[in-house]
C-alpha cells in the first residue's frame, strides 16, 4: 500500500539505469555504442562524482535523450516504478522544460514548445492502473538567460492543474553573479501565487540567505543546520521545511558519510523545523525512496518516530496534495518494531 510522498525528484535523474540502457540500445542511440555491456553503463551512471557541478553533467546527457518525443516512454516507466516498487502516493517531478524542447528549433519556438512539454508529461503520467498523483515543478536554471526563466515562470502560472510550483536549479556556483535577478524572479512568482522552492545550502557554494524569505520549501538546505543553525528559528517561523536527499550528498561529494546527517535531524527537531526525505535522482543513484529511509534507520541516523514525522511532513508540505495526510491517517498505523531490528 502506498505510504510515501516524494517532493524532490528530477526527471533527468529518475529513470533506473537498466531502463535507460535498454532504451539507448532499442533506439540505436549513439551512446549505446559506448556502453555495449549493461554493467559498464551502470557503473558509469551510478559512481560518485567529485562535485555537484560534475554530477550535473549527467543531467545534461540524459536531457539530450529525454526529448519531447521520448518523454511519454520515460514518464510512464517512472510512474509505474514509483507506484509499484516505492509505494509512492504523491510525487512532485521537477524539470527544466526548455531543455526538453527540440534543440533544432529557434529560441522563440523552443519557448513556445515548453507548454507542449508540460502537457505531454501530464498526459503520460495519467495511468489509471498506477494511480499515483503526479504534479510538476518547473525549474528555472542558473545557466538560462533571464527571459527564458521568466517564460518558465509564466508557464507555471498558466498551468495550475499540472504544475504545482517553481524552482531554481543548475550549478549553484552561478547564483551569486545574478542574485538580484533571482530574487526578483522569486518575488514575482510569490506575487503570482506560485509555490516556490529553491536549491539552496546544498553545497558550500549555495549559501544565499537573501533567497530564503522567498521560498516555501528549501531544496536540500543541509548546510543550514550543519553550518548556520542560527537560521533555523527563522525557517521555523516561516513554516519552511528542508528537502533532504541523503544519497545525493554521497554521489556529489558533498558529504563523505551519511552519519553527518544525524546532527541535522537533531538540530532541526530541536528548532521545530520539518525535514522531508526525498530521492532527488533515484535512477542515477540506484536508490529508491524506501531505501533512503532504510539507510537512515540502519545507520541509526533517525529512529522510527522520526521516520513517521518525515513521512507525515512530506504530505503536509506538498504543494498539491489535497489533504494534510494520506487517507485514514495511514502513516500512523505503522507500529514500532523491536529496537534490536536495527
Amino acid at each position: 500500500m502506498p505510504l510515501h510522498a516524494d517532493l524532490h525528484r528530477h526527471l533527468g535523474g529518475a529513470i533506473v539505469p537498466r531502463i535507460f540502457w535498454r532504451f539507448l540500445h532499442r533506439t540505436g542511440h549513439p551512446l549505446a555504442s559506448l556502453y555495449p555491456v549493461y554493467e559498464e553503463f551502470e557503473m558509469f551512471i551510478t559512481r560518485p562524482r567529485a562535485s555537484l557541478s560534475e554530477f550535473l553533467e549527467l543531467h545534461s546527457m540524459v536531457e539530450q535523450v529525454q526529448g519531447i518525443e521520448n518523454l511519454p516512454y520515460f514518464v510512464k516507466k517512472l510512474v509505474r516504478g514509483a507506484f509499484v516498487f516505492e509505494g509512492i502516493l504523491y510525487l512532485e517531478l521537477r524539470h527544466t522544460p526548455y531543455y526538453r524542447t527540440d534543440a533544432r528549433l529557434s529560441e522563440r519556438d523552443r519557448i513556445h514548445q515548453m507548454r507542449e512539454v508540460v502537457k505531454v508529461i501530464a498526459q503520460a503520467a495519467h495511468l489509471p492502473e498506477f494511480p499515483l498523483r503526479l504534479r510538476q515543478i518547473l525549474c528555472m536554471h542558473s545557466r538560462l538567460p533571464e527571459h527564458i526563466n521568466r517564460a518558465i515562470l509564466d508557464l507555471a502560472h498558466d498551468e495550475p492543474d499540472t504544475v504545482c510550483g517553481i524552482d531554481l536549479a543548475g550549478p549553484d556556483t552561478l547564483y551569486g553573479e545574478r542574485l538580484q535577478e533571482h530574487i526578483a524572479m522569486f518575488r514575482y512568482a510569490k506575487e503570482s501565487g506560485l509555490k516556490t522552492t529553491c536549491h539552496l545550502y546544498e553545497t558550500p557554494n549555495g549559501v544565499y540567505p537573501e533567497l530564503l524569505p522567498f521560498v516555501d520549501r528549501i531544496g536540500h538546505g543541509i548546510y543550514i543546520p550543519l553550518k548556520a543553525p542560527e537560521l533555523l528559528s527563522q525557517i521555523a517561523d516561516r513554516g519552511q521545511c528542508l528537502e533532504v536527499c541523503p544519497t545525493s550528498y554521497l554521489k556529489t561529494g558533498t558529504l563523505q558519510s551519511l552519519d553527518t546527517l544525524k546532527l541535522l535531524f537533531q538540530r532541526c527537531e530541536e528548532a521545530g523545523v520539518d525535514v522531508v526525505i526525498c530521492t532527488d535522482n533515484p535512477g542515477l543513484h540506484d536508490v529508491r525512496l524506501p531505501f533512503e529511509y532504510e539507510n537512515l534507520l540502519s545507520l541509526d541516523i533517525i529512529d522510527f518516530k522520526q521516520l513517521r514525522r518525515c513521512q507525515d511532513a512530506a504530505f503536509r508540505h506538498a504543494f498539491a496534495w489535497p489533504h494534510a495526510r494520506p487517507p485514514d491517517s495511514i502513516l500512523h498505523t505503522l507500529t514500532e518494531p523491536e529496537p534490536s531490528l536495527y
